[in-house]
This record gives structure tokens, C-alpha cells and sequence, in this order.
């Protein structure tokens, strides 16, 4: 019935990352028309492969986990994901360089986790059990309770059983606090207080709540991807496909169509004349930001719930500064993933989000798929994506100006680390800023993970994924239910099933 019910409805999909490519095949798998428009050559949206030379880059994201949400989309279209898509458990998950050269390689394994802990603090050891159970209390609450379901009506959010899981959540308790009631050392605080960043956030004002990502790691995995992350992306292609999405890369939408309260289709910058590049649609499915879509595609009557007033009240979350370096030689002290620690690690969250401008002293991460996967590199050598957390663009900071003295910065301190000879030995290099991302994925200001989750009300009550006309639909990182590869795939199947069940 759903098939029949469905069959000739034709839908518009805006933007080709995962989260309007898992609706896409979704929607066609129960039959719909779809047609995918994505503004650039490549789908992946914030996700995309950069091939220099010999070396290979995942630009977007790298840390791989709840691997289920992944599987669903495929499920729901009768496939397997090991039939399109190949993924490998990273042991261990990560390794967290500490500024007094204390060093954690994360395991699912708490007594191998306590060992090291204990290194540096004997009592922080002792509690890291119970603050795991504690995570896994918080994973069962919002896994049960908020990430597999939309909060599209008032009815939704006043369900008691949702308002008594949020209040089980303490959403008014910081991430950071709670962690201050079982540890006491600055190594364990940033460890733990860096999975706030997974969102986006500052663990000084991130909701508790996102205290369940350790247990999740631990539980479920952290993984690597064959060929490198963006397989995702051409996996999701690849049975999109075959259900029959038509795709077109290089379209760029610049209105949204309505008439009579309901969407009609899109606009898009396509031929001499507008009717020439409209696409008609009863449903349109916006892939993209949600604060820059409404802002860019829609007037404001169009969205009276999500006026520019408000748009502007919104706090983006974190952006990032990434360099990608290839080096023809290796590095023993990094793993998949590796995080070196500052001495002072919440300092650069008063940079970010008070002063909006690049942290003068960084943790930095860095993904080096080579050293799980022979290939991603040439022989001997390493490629290394290196991200450090950044401001949302704002007239405060000039990347254009300041984006060489920092790349320099960033090169420095890696130097110090035993991670040298960046600077002038790599054979391949590529930098990318905030602005660059704004520019090229729509990302509203630069951010990575659209709003923030620095405060209870933009954690829970994030823009709807139903926009104010009949027929819009929004997925991604800045509706519910959150930022993050596998929410975002997430959000698209939930936002394709609530679809299917309006008829």
C-alpha cells in the first residue's frame, strides 16, 4: 500500500550529502520520483576526496561510528551494506597525546582504559567505571527516547514519556560538570570534555547529555572505511542509483517554489530564461543548512517560524582549519586517529565562541587513514588530514589575510610534537579555511555542525525538519536530531519515513 499510495509523488532533493542522499533512496525505495540537485561536480556535501599526487584525503568527516544508522539505509531499501561498502574496527579507537606526555589509546576494554588513567592519576582510575556506567545511562535515554524519532508537533514534545527521558538527561548540567563530580585531572577532563567538540561545542556548556559518546564508542565502535571515508558517499550514490534517482551534480538552486502555502518545485540557475531551469515538486527535500537555505531560497513569509530575526539568534557551532599534508615518511606516534592536548585545553573555547577568533593554543587532531590502510599512501609515506577547531566566519577574523601565518602556527607546534618536517618537506599540502567551507558547502558561517549545542534550547529544540510550507522537509546537522555523519544519515531516513506515512 505505501508503494501504490506513493508511486507518483515526485520529490525534489536539495544537496548531495549523506543526509539527502539516505532520504533519496529511502523515498525511492517506496517508489517516489526523485531527483537529487547538488550545487557542486562532486555529491558529498562537507565530505569529499581530495587525490594529490600519490596521496588520498577525506576532507569532512573521519571519525566513523554507530555504524547501524549506516546499515539502515540500506536496509530499508531491501540491500546490505557489506554488498556496497566496506568498514574495519579501529583497535584501539584513538590515541590522546597529553601536554606532560601522558598518552591514552581509547579501548572498549575499562581495565585497559584504568591502566592508563592511572599513570598519571591514580583516583581519576578508580572512577572511571562508574562514570562509564553513567554514559551508558545517558546513551540508553537519548537512543530510546530522542535520536530515532522527529518532534514535528506541539503533541510530539509534550509526550511525558520524552519530557521525563530529557529530565533524566539533566539538561541544564554542563558536559563538563558532570564529568568534574567523577574526575579530577586536567588530562581526563579533556579526554572526556573534547566529545562536546563532536557536536560542534564547548564541554564547558554543552548539555550532560552528550556525556553517553564515550559509552557509545566503547560499545559501538569506532571504524575505518575502505578506499577512505568518502566511499561512504559513493556507496549512498551507488544504490540511489539503482532505485532510480536521477542525480545532477553542477545545479545550483536559488529558489524554492511555492504558491498557496505549498511547495511547487525549485528554481534553479540553469538556462537563459527561469521556467527553463524549474523543477517541479510536490515535496522538496532541503539537504542543505537549514539557516542558509531558509535565508537563501525562501522568503521571509515563507517561513514565518524561522524569520531573520531569528536565524540571527541562532549560535553557530564550532568551524574548523585544516591542512592536508603529504609526507614521503612516517610517523610511529600516530595512530588512525590521534589528538594532542594543550596544557590549558578550554582556553581555546574562549577564543572560538567569545572572542571569534583562531585559538592561539589548539588541541589538534589528525586523521592518517595510511597507517590502517596500505594505498591511501605511497610507500614510507603518511597523509594527513590536521584539523584544529576555528571560529564561525564573522568580520572579527580575516582568513584570507591571517590563513598563511596560522597554517605556519599549526606546522610549529606540530613540529614540537615530533611531528616535523611539514613545513617544508611535504610533497603535497592543501589548506582550507571557515570561509572556504561557507563558500563551498552553504554551510551557515562556516560551521561545521550548524548550530551549536551550547545550551539546553539549541541541544533540544533545534529548527524543525517540516519547514512552514506544505511539502518542505529539512535534514542534516542543523535540524533534529543533531550534527554528526551518523545522525545526518539518520535524519534523512526519518525525515523520508514521516513522508511516506503523511502519503
Amino acid at each position: 500500500m505505501e508503494r501504490q499510495a506513493v508511486l507518483m509523488k515526485q520529490v525534489v532533493v536539495i544537496g548531495g550529502g549523506l543526509g539527502g542522499l539516505s532520504a533519496a533512496i529511502r523515498l525511492a525505495a517506496a517508489g517516489c520520483r526523485v531527483m537529487l540537485l547538488e550545487q557542486h561536480d562532486a555529491l558529498g556535501g562537507k565530505l569529499q576526496r581530495v587525490q594529490m599526487g600519490a596521496y588520498r584525503f577525506d576532507r569532512g568527516p573521519s571519525t566513523i561510528t554507530m555504524i547501524a544508522a549506516f546499515e539502515r539505509v540500506f536496509a530499508a531499501a531491501g540491500r546490505q551494506m557489506a554488498d556496497y561498502l566496506e568498514l574495519y574496527r579501529l583497535t584501539p579507537a584513538a590515541r590522546n597525546v597529553f601536554a606532560d606526555g601522558s598518552m591514552v589509546d581509547l579501548s572498549a576494554d575499562a581495565s585497559a582504559m584504568e591502566a592508563q588513567i592511572a599513570v598519571y592519576s591514580p583516583q581519576d582510575a578508580q572512577r572511571y567505571r562508574a562514570f562509564m556506567a553513567e554514559s551508558e545511562r545517558l546513551y540508553r535515554l537519548a537512543e530510546g527516547h530522542f535520536l530515532h524519532r522527529l518532534l514535528l508537533t506541539p503533541r510530539d514534545k509534550a509526550d511525558p514519556r520524552l519530557l521525563g527521558a530529557l529530565l533524566r538527561v539533566r539538561p541544564l548540567l554542563s558536559l563538563d560538570r558532570l564529568l568534574r563530580r567523577y574526575f579530577r585531572h586536567p588530562n581526563t577532563l579533556a579526554m572526556l570534555g573534547r566529545y562536546a567538540t563532536y557536536v560542534g561545542s564547548d564541554p564547558r556548556r554543552a548539555p550532560a547529555v552528550f556525556g553517553m559518546l564515550p559509552h557509545l564508542e566503547a560499545a559501538l565502535g569506532v571504524y575505518g572505511v575502505r578506499g577512505g571515508t568518502y566511499a561512504i558517499v559513493e556507496a549512498f550514490r551507488r544504490l540511489a542509483v539503482e532505485l532510480g534517482v536521477t542525480i545532477r551534480t553542477g545545479v545550483r538552486v536559488t529558489r524554492i517554489l511555492s504558491a498557496s502555502g505549498r511547495v511547487r518545485g525549485v528554481r534553479t540557475a540553469e538556462g537563459e530564461h527561469a521556467e527553463e531551469g524549474a523543477y517541479a515538486a510536490e515535496v522538496v527535500v532541503a539537504g542543505g543548512d537549514v539557516l542558509s537555505i531558509s535565508g537563501e531560497l525562501l522568503t521571509e513569509a515563507e517561513r514565518p517560524r524561522l524569520r531573520d530575526a531569528r536565524i540571527a539568534r541562532y549560535e553557530p557551532s564550532l568551524s574548523g582549519f585544516v591542512l592536508l599534508a603529504g609526507i614521503r615518511r612516517t610517523y610511529p606516534q600516530l595512530l588512525h586517529h590521534t589528538v594532542f592536548f594543550p596544557a590549558r585545553y578550554g582556553s581555546e573555547f574562549d577564543d572560538i565562541f567569545n572572542h571569534r577568533r583562531a585559538p592561539d593554543d589548539p588541541a589538534v587532531y589528525i586523521c592518517h587513514s595510511g597507517h590502517s590502510e596500505p594505498g591511501m599512501a605511497p610507500a614510507g609515506g603518511s597523509n594527513l588530514f590536521i584539523l584544529v577547531n576555528a571560529p564561525y566566519t564573522s568580520p572579527d577574523w580575516n582568513w584570507a589575510e591571517r590563513a598563511p601565518a596560522y597554517r605556519g602556527r599549526i606546522l610549529q607546534r606540530l613540529s614540537e610534537l615530533g611531528v616535523d618536517g611539514l613545513a617544508d618537506g611535504a610533497e603535497v599540502e592543501a589548506t582550507y579555511t571557515p570561509e572556504q567551507l561557507r563558500r563551498e558547502t552553504s554551510a551557515y558561517r562556516g560551521a561545521i555542525y550548524g548550530i551549536s549545542s551550547n545550551s539546553a534550547r539549541q541541544t533540544f529544540a533545534r529548527p524543525s525538519n517540516r519547514g512552514d510550507l506544505r511539502g518542505l522537509w529539512f535534514v542534516g546537522g542543523t535540524t533534529h536530531p543533531g550534527g554528526g555523519t551518523p545522525l545526518v544519515a539518520l535524519s534523512g531516513q526519518l525525515v523520508a519515513e514521516a513522508i511516506l506515512k503523511e502519503g
